[in-house]
């Protein structure tokens, strides 16, 4: 302790920052001039605590009670307090003397504290960045992104927060939350040149700052409900990636603080990252939609019972998360009464999408010669040269089928182009195979090809299949191969049974044949002389089945 001037050689009126000293009874018996300047109250005699914030009151009654500074640095001087004096705030140093008069060295430390405080915004606001970045970009779907974008928005910068994507077609998909609550939906048939800056924000580009409009301008559907009164509104675009994002609309109630400088740019930061995961999302769906559209005209058909003969296939391609390959077939029922209808079961050179699109395109020539198609050799003829002239190396086997009812019976004709011959799957459950062969279409200038006549009896079957489920390795061992001959005994299991029932037994069994393992694309269709007694479906119509 100590019974001079806290500082040897420095009055303490002298001091050029606030100086006060207290008694044990908390009366204060000094302040110099700076310490009156900053508490006007400060005169010897008066109250410690009518002059001085109930903090700097309190932190004396403490050091008086204890006597000696108990809480010490290690340099041994007690440890300042600190707290608010008006707009300011200081930190205080207590030096007790040896009469108990406690003497307290106030230094200005708003600058310290501004600079705390802007450190912990800053660190909470990147945080938050992070967690928004996290949470917008976990999904590419556009609706849940907005839902986000609202809901982030409503809790961490406003009271109520709007997002708008572009019109579609002449509504607005709007967004809208509350602070508290959860988004709402809607699409609004309005003009955004109604609202200052909505149109400009929402064309994206080029880049437009943040607009503040007069909340007694703004149209009613601007305001969410449950946002009794608005103080101010800013509309923020949301930037894409060279497209249109949509806007961010904030609003804040009557009476709260209007948004300061800082927390515009804030805001803009956060639609930043909101408008790239919107694009993002908006470039998805809209590539997934072309993707569907193309899709569909690739994936097999949905086979039925047409003229009296029943049809049924199955489809899987080589990698379970590609829905198509190079494996294909088609049936295309005749175009006059008592005609015979094509079936197609074809294998384009290789698998995934690029041989896909060469199935869309031989798909596309045969349908384009299905009036030739009671000649299967000119038409596999016509094929061949198209692919031939073609840009693609890929090259095909094939089987053509032409189908038609007899009375009871179903004539067919097949024809195989290099592809595995047909199977006849009898009622009694013997299996013959088609004699027909023929070379592979598009490797070489001509083609040979041999026809084939069967004849279905009710309960017959002809199986037309691809090498993607002769060929399948698996089994016990891992690497062997599926065979013919375990076909043969799979379909004899199949005797006078529905095509579809055909279809799903095969499938089945190359599925558990090669488990988990690699496979090539596996089709299968089966065409079948129904029973008299036997309908396979209602009206006629059975599934088509494919595993995707």
């Amino acid at each position: 302790m100590t019974s001079g001037p806290p500082a040897a050689g420095l009055p303490w009126s002298e001091a050029p920052y606030p100086v006060l000293a207290a008694d044990p009874r908390a009366h204060l018996v000094f302040a110099n001039e700076a310490a009156r300047q900053t508490f006007p109250n400060a005169r010897p005699g008066a109250a410690l605590s009518d002059v001085v914030p109930a903090w700097l009151a309190s932190a004396h009654a403490r050091h008086v009670a204890e006597a000696v500074p108990a809480q010490r640095t290690a340099t041994g001087a007690a440890r300042a307090v600190r707290g608010p004096v008006g707009e300011a705030s200081f930190a205080a140093h207590p030096t007790v003397r040896d009469d108990g008069t406690v003497v307290w060295w106030l230094v200005d430390d708003t600058g310290h504290r501004l600079a705390r405080e802007a450190l912990r915004t800053e660190r909470e606001r990147t945080a938050f960045l992070v967690r928004s970045s996290n949470l917008l970009l976990s999904s590419l779907n556009l609706d849940r992104c907005m839902d986000v974008t609202a809901q982030l928005a409503a809790e961490h910068l406003t009271d109520a927060a709007l997002v708008i994507a572009p019109a579609r077609g002449t509504e607005l998909p709007v967004v809208a939350c509350v602070r508290g609550g959860a988004p709402s939906v809607a699409l609004r048939a309005v003009d955004p040149d109604e609202v200052p800056g909505l149109a400009e924000a929402l064309q994206g580009f080029p880049p437009v700052p943040s607009r503040w409009i007069d909340p007694a301008a703004a149209p009613a559907w601007l305001v969410p409900d449950g946002l009794a009164g608005v103080g101010s509104i800013v509309i923020t675009p949301l930037p894409g990636h060279g497209v249109p994002a949509g806007a961010l609309v904030l609003l804040r109630r009557a009476g709260a603080a209007a948004f300061t400088e800082g927390e515009e740019v804030f805001a803009r930061l956060f639609a930043a990252r909101a408008g790239a995961a919107m694009s993002a999302a908006r470039l998805y769906a809209e590539q997934a939609s072309v993707t569907d559209t193309l899709m569909r005209e690739l994936l097999p058909p949905a086979l039925h019972q047409v003229a009296g003969v029943e049809y049924a296939g199955g489809y899987r391609p080589s990698k379970d998360h590609e829905r198509v390959g190079g494996d294909f077939y088609d049936v295309h029922p005749a175009t006059d009464e008592g005609g015979a209808s094509l079936v197609v079961l074809g294998d384009v050179c290789g698998k995934g999408l690029e041989a896909a699109v060469m199935t869309g395109k031989i798909r596309n020539t045969l349908h384009a010669l299905l009036p030739m198609a009671d000649d299967h050799h000119r038409m596999l003829s016509l094929l061949n040269s198209a692919l031939l002239n073609s840009e693609s190396t890929r090259f095909a086997t094939m089987v053509l089928a032409s189908a038609a009812r007899e009375g009871n019976t179903v004539r067919l004709r097949l024809t195989s182009a290099g592809h595995p011959a047909p199977l006849v799957l009898r009622s009694d459950g013997a299996i013959e195979a088609a004699p027909t062969k023929g070379t592979l279409v598009g490797a070489l200038p001509a083609i040979s090809a041999e026809t084939a006549s069967v004849t279905l009896a009710p309960g017959d079957a002809c199986v037309l299949y691809t090498d993607g489920i002769s060929e399948a390795r698996g089994g016990p061992l891992g690497d062997v191969m599926f065979g013919e001959e375990r076909l043969v005994r799979a379909l004899s299991e199949c005797a006078a049974m529905p095509a579809e029932a055909v279809v799903e037994h095969v499938q089945m069994l190359a599925a558990q044949w090669v488990g988990s393992g690699p496979h090539d694309d596996m089709a299968i269709v089966v065409i079948s002389a129904p029973r008299t007694h036997h309908l396979s479906a209602v009206n006629g119509h059975t599934r088509g089945r494919f595993t995707a």
